[in-house]
């Protein structure tokens, strides 16, 4: 049948014509007022500024006024003492006290703003003051700063002190402390003339001037010493920061206005200032930056009363024409893009329950498995060692069981590894001689057509990983690059020492801090990836071989392994030129003896025996498995109790004096081994527990490792290795959790 109906396409392209228009006007009713907006907003933002500077200079020129007038007046009152004593000898002002203290009286009383004029001798001792009298001739100034700084420059005349406690009348004052001259005479060091000054005075009629404009005013010395301030600072507040912006500029004298944080507050602020003439004093005023952007949002926001309800009413009736105009373009996007998104979550939710599903299948077949080799591991082990010396054809039999049995158990913790079930034992390693024993390995394992190469680097770095998942993973990438080169090639293995910047940590999306890491590369030159390929390599099922040959599970462990042991992995390929995998692992600086490498070819040691009396407590529910480690242990000397669940073992506990506690963690009932282990250590605290387990995915192990302080002991395990443990456990001096 024919159908009538427009062409979709044309249908879609009318009406993207006929809302282009729309759109446009759309646009422009939001874009236009922005713009105005924006201009609108710099142009108030800097006349906002400009009117904060203003107030600032106004501000500054009254305080600098002020400050000018009171420093002449203190210039004035050190005349008029000069004046006084002449060349009055300190020894005839001390006799005269009272005359001259009347005077000084006079003088002190008629200016507010002068806090006290102090006569000080040669030896730091004050003999007259205007307030205070009589004057303590004990009280000793010699150490004050002003006092040795004039005394050892001959050629200073004067020095301005920071804010100080006076030791005379404790109360705070800072001063101007003056060289004593005679006049028409080169004399020694006949002592000093402070005149005290009181920081309140100023801080008073800065509070006036600043409380109306939210201002900070302060006077400092040139070096950033504060003199007075408001508001208040804190006592352990002097001066300002030696390397910020204000104390920079002081000195220069080129700028006038200078962005700093203000002391006590943190608080930022545009701070104004000015150097008093003839005196190393600067005057400033601050305004808050804070307060100024106050100010300019305040401004803004009457501009905005009214432009944004009519801005909104103009977008509003615009859009309306669009969404009219769109509404089926818009249905059949939404549509679209609900079936895309279905989709990938459908396939998320599949890959996901595949892992998963697969993970606890492999969790529990390993369970299982590893009880069944424990057993069929254990009681081999024993039969070689009692009936082995009797006929060589028994020797022969179960030695190629215990090693079949053995490769079983290669295979279940390799099943382990792919579900990241398998717990990391992280030791330091030396990754140069890892390599050079795998060597053989490869060879055998790759064949003739592949020649391996090794390219150690010196001084190699120290890491702190699992050996056995390093073999594993380089075993990996060894049989991917063996595949990749049909014909032979050549396999290289290559280590160094590397430094990752932050700017290579940041281009890769490493989610590595920089720093020092040991590099262990494994290049082939084989048929090389394409960069799709190369992008999904780590993920996991992700594969290029036939169907049937390859699980796409060797580089997804790769990268785990990496990952879990805090370091980063690449590839680096090119098509027809090859392959290189790099992975970096983070260095560790630990004493060169912490570094933990077996001895080759070491003489096996005799399995230790029970000391004296020592009674173990054996919790296992499989009863092959409990059998064989009941036989071991008391081959060993061992008093052995045993129980198939935790409430067996509790009353066995509380009934008889126990040294260990060796429990498989998965148990019958609601209680399993970590539990039993807590309750039975609450009743006897010097109890010591060795765990038992063949699957990590449990109460003891958390993300691949073993929680703190946990000893434990994976199945499947051989008489030596129980032997081995147990006494270890025995003879270690922590106790379970």
């Amino acid at each position: 049948m024919q159908n009538t109906s427009p062409h979709p396409a044309g249908r879609r392209a009318t009406s993207g014509r006929a809302e282009r228009p729309l759109w446009w006007l759309l646009g422009a009713s939001i874009i236009l007022p922005l713009i105005v907006l924006a201009i609108g907003s710099v142009i108030s933002y800097r006349q906002t500024y400009v009117e904060a500077e203003d107030r600032l200079d106004r501000t500054l020129a009254t305080v600098t006024e002020h400050a000018t007038k009171v420093f002449e007046t203190f210039e004035i009152t050190s005349i008029y003492v000069d004046q006084l004593i002449g060349n009055v000898s300190n020894e005839e002002i001390r006799l005269a006290e009272l005359r001259y203290h009347e005077r000084l009286k006079r003088l002190t009383t008629t200016l507010p703003q002068l806090r006290d004029v102090f006569v000080i001798d040669p030896e730091g001792h004050p003999i007259v003051s205007g307030t205070i009298y009589p004057m303590n001739y004990n009280i000793d100034l010699s150490d004050r700063e002003f006092f040795r700084f004039l005394k050892t420059n001959e050629h200073t005349d004067s020095y301005l002190t920071g804010v100080i406690k006076s030791r005379a009348a404790e109360r705070s004052l800072f001063a101007i402390v003056r060289r004593r001259q005679f006049r028409g005479e080169q004399m020694p060091f006949r002592g000093v003339v402070t005149t005290a000054i009181s920081p309140d005075y100023f801080s008073d009629y800065y509070a006036g001037l600043a409380q109306a404009q939210d201002f900070t005013i302060g006077l400092v010395r040139q070096d950033g010493v504060i003199l007075a301030w408001y508001p208040a600072l804190p006592d352990d507040i002097t001066q300002l920061p030696a390397s910020g912006p204000l104390v920079t500029a002081i000195p220069q004298g080129t700028r006038h206005m200078v962005t700093d944080v203000s002391p006590g507050d943190n608080a930022q602020r545009i701070f104004a200032f000015r150097r008093l003439p003839r005196q190393d004093v600067v005057v400033l005023v601050g305004a808050s930056t804070a307060g100024i952007m106050r100010q300019w949002a305040e401004g803004m926001a009457y501009h905005l009363i009214f432009g944004v309800p009519a801005t909104l009413g103009l977008v509003a009736l615009c859009w309306f024409a669009v969404v009219q105009a769109r509404r089926e373009s818009l249905a059949y996007a939404q549509l679209r893009e609900e079936t895309s998104l279905r989709q990938s979550t459908e396939h998320a939710l599949r890959q996901a329950q595949k892992m998963e599903a697969v993970g606890r299948l492999t969790g529990g077949i390993a369970h299982d498995f590893n009880n069944l080799l424990t057993a069929i591991i254990g009681n081999t082990d024993l039969a070689l060692r009692r009936f082995a010396a009797s006929d060589p054809r028994v020797e022969r039999s179960m030695s190629a069981a215990k090693e079949a049995a053995q490769r079983a158990a290669a295979l279940i913790s390799r099943l382990l590894a792919f579900s990241r079930q398998q717990p990391h034992e992280v030791k330091l390693t030396d990754v140069n001689r890892l390599v050079r024993d795998m060597s053989e390995l490869l060879s055998s394992t790759l064949g003739e057509s592949v020649t391996i190469e090794t390219v150690l680097g010196a001084g190699l770095w120290r890491v702190a990983l699992d050996p056995n998942e390093l073999e594993s993973a380089l075993l990996n990438l060894a049989v991917n690059a063996r595949d990749a080169m049909a014909n032979g090639g050549r396999l290289t293995i290559e280590t160094s020492n590397a430094y990752l910047d932050e700017d290579y940590v940041t281009k890769e999306g490493a989610e590595i801090p920089p720093g020092q890491y040991v590099l262990v590369a494994v290049s082939d030159t084989g048929a090389g990836m394409s960069r799709e390929v190369a992008e999904q390599a780590f993920e996991p099922f992700f594969t290029t071989k036939p169907k049937g040959i390859g699980t796409g599970l060797g580089l997804s462990m790769v990268y785990g392994f990496a990952k879990q042991s805090g370091g980063h992995v690449k590839i680096y390929s090119e098509v027809g030129q090859g392959t290189t995998i790099k992975m970096y692992f983070p260095r560790v600086i630990e004493p060169r003896e912490a570094v933990a490498t077996p001895a080759a070819g070491a003489k096996a040691e005799p399995a230790p025996r029970a000391g004296t009396q020592e009674t173990i407590l054996l919790v296992e529910d499989d009863d092959t498995v409990n059998r064989f480690a009941l036989e071991v242990l008391q081959d060993l000397g061992y008093t052995v109790l045993t129980a198939t669940d935790a409430p067996q073992a509790l009353s066995l506990i509380d009934n008889h004096a126990i040294d260990l506690l060796f429990t498989d963690v998965v148990l019958p009932g609601g209680m399993n081994g970590r539990d039993l282990a807590e309750v039975a250590v609450k009743k006897k605290p010097d109890l010591k527990v060795l765990f038992a387990t063949g699957y990590t995915r449990n109460a003891i192990i958390h993300h691949g490792r073993l929680d703190p302080g946990v000893e434990v002991l994976m199945k499947p395990y051989t008489y030596d290795v129980l032997a081995r443990k147990i006494r270890a456990v025995l003879d270690n001096d922590r106790t379970a959790p």
